[in-house]
């Protein structure tokens, strides 16, 4: 049989009920497979090596309960039946070979998950990887997880069309996602070489958990009346859920739309993290900007595409802002951006120690900020690369405060703007643009609340 959810007979959020009556996540063998894995973390190098051979006797016996587990568990999931098969093919491979760096090329080539974007639909995945905004040891990791895909967003990837878009539901996981890690990317896995990359997966609902509980404290720090639409998103775990895939799917699919430098996810070199910021905001407001032409609809998408504009900018200022170290943050000064852009242009106001919006002019003011993104984007094409960095950090720089020590706000000198381009990223202060006040203030008081949210899923909110 094959593991869906029939929204009819089960509560969003809860993991599926098998044929003896425990839940997925309760099942002897997925309990073992948990057990194993984590004991193996034990063991491993960084690398997900396991270099002491006095060890490899107490692994060998781990990997044969892993792999038992997983001859266990595939029945219950016939649609990744190929995957699973590679999977033990893999594993008893790397145990036989030593333990030596993992290998897992073939069981990732063999998962493709966007093929069965089925509502409900279960999945175990099981690799040697690092988690990202989690464990950067490449662990054997576990995850029992269902498919979000209500026919809303179906509908709606006619139009915003994204085959490589997979959202999920976190049901139970080994230790590597007990963090404040969110996706799923073939990328992150163990392997002796990249293949073309065919899918991106994102854990819908501890977005939307760590949004309702997030945004619910800031707006009684910040004395905030959310709009109605907000109220809503806090109130419902399963609408928050959905607007995120709504967002997702769209910010998304935009990394590789409009007028893009060569490298748009610029990986294959390194960046000013201030680059990475606007890009990453640039597909957010990207996503806005469909959402509001998706707002005109009557119905459940235009409803959807109303919450996601607000969740865009709550998300961003109250949660990216001060989430993480202030080590080249990229998402927190995103959010830093997005706050200062509409704090100056009139439409955010904190008066009187109170947090306020004119909400009708909102719209306009963020696609004014998507608008400047993109026209920078578009003139970059005809800049070498420097200049556009350069341009880029005036763009940040006319609406953030540069730290006083900042080389690059009193100019680079002539020796690095004539040198290589690492020159200029090594100028990058650590914290480039420092918190406001406003933002220091709030950061003490969220501090306890956004550390809540690590490891939180649709069943904690």
């Amino acid at each position: 049989m094959s593991l869906t959810t029939s929204s009819a007979t089960s509560i969003i959020g809860e993991p599926e009920v098998v044929e003896d009556g425990r839940s997925l996540d309760q099942q002897p063998a997925w309990l073992a497979l948990k057990t194993a894995a984590t004991s193996l973390h034990d063991l491993q190098a960084q690398d997900g090596s396991i270099p002491d051979g006095g060890d490899h006797e107490r692994a060998r016996a781990l990997v044969a309960t892993i792999t038992a587990a997983i001859g266990a568990l595939a029945p219950l999931f016939p649609h990744d039946e190929a995957y699973l098969a590679a999977s033990v093919v893999d594993f008893d491979r790397w145990a036989d070979g030593g333990f030596g760096v993992p290998d897992f090329l073939d069981s990732l080539v063999a998962f493709q998950p966007q093929q069965h974007r089925v509502d409900g639909l279960a999945h175990l995945v099981v690799f040697p990887m690092y988690t990202q905004n989690g464990s950067r040891n490449r662990f054997v990791e576990a995850v029992l997880c269902e498919v979000i895909w209500p026919k809303l967003i179906a509908d709606i990837e006619q139009t915003y069309t994204n085959g490589l878009f997979v959202s999920l539901r976190l049901i139970d996981f080994t230790p590597g996602y007990d963090t404040n890690s969110a996706v799923l990317f073939p990328e992150t896995v163990a392997i002796r070489e990249i293949p073309a990359f065919t899918w991106g997966a994102i854990f819908q609902d501890r977005e939307a958990a760590r949004f309702r509980r997030v945004v619910g404290a800031a707006a009684e720090v910040t004395k905030l009346d959310v709009p109605e639409g907000t109220a809503r998103l806090l109130a419902d775990q399963h609408l928050a859920e959905e607007t995120f895939v709504m967002w997702d799917l769209i910010h998304d699919r935009s990394h590789m739309r409009g007028d893009l430098p060569f490298d748009p996810f610029m990986i294959k070199q390194r960046m000013p993290y201030f680059l990475y910021s606007l890009e990453e905001l640039r597909c957010d407001l990207t996503a806005f900007r469909a959402c509001v032409t998706l707002g005109e609809r009557t119905d459940a998408v235009g409803d959807r595409a109303r919450l996601v504009q607000e969740a865009i900018i709550f998300d961003r200022i109250f949660r990216f802002a001060i989430t993480g170290s202030r080590v080249r943050n990229y998402d927190g000064l995103g959010g830093q951006l997005l706050f200062a852009w509409l704090h100056q242009r009139g439409v955010l106001h904190w008066t009187d120690t109170q947090l306020a919006f004119d909400w009708n002019e909102v719209p306009a003011a963020v696609l004014a900020l998507s608008d400047a993104i993109d026209r920078l984007y578009w003139e970059s094409i005809d800049r070498p690369k420097v200049a556009h960095w350069l341009a880029a950090y005036d763009l940040v720089a006319s609406v953030l405060t540069p730290h006083p020590a900042s080389q690059w706000a009193r100019g680079l000198p002539d020796e690095v703007l004539a040198g290589a381009p690492k020159g200029y990223t090594d100028a990058v202060l650590d914290d480039e643009f420092p918190l406001s006040m406003f933002f220091e203030a709030l950061d003490k008081k969220m501090q306890g609340v956004i550390a809540s949210t690590a490891g939180i899923t649709g069943r904690d909110a």
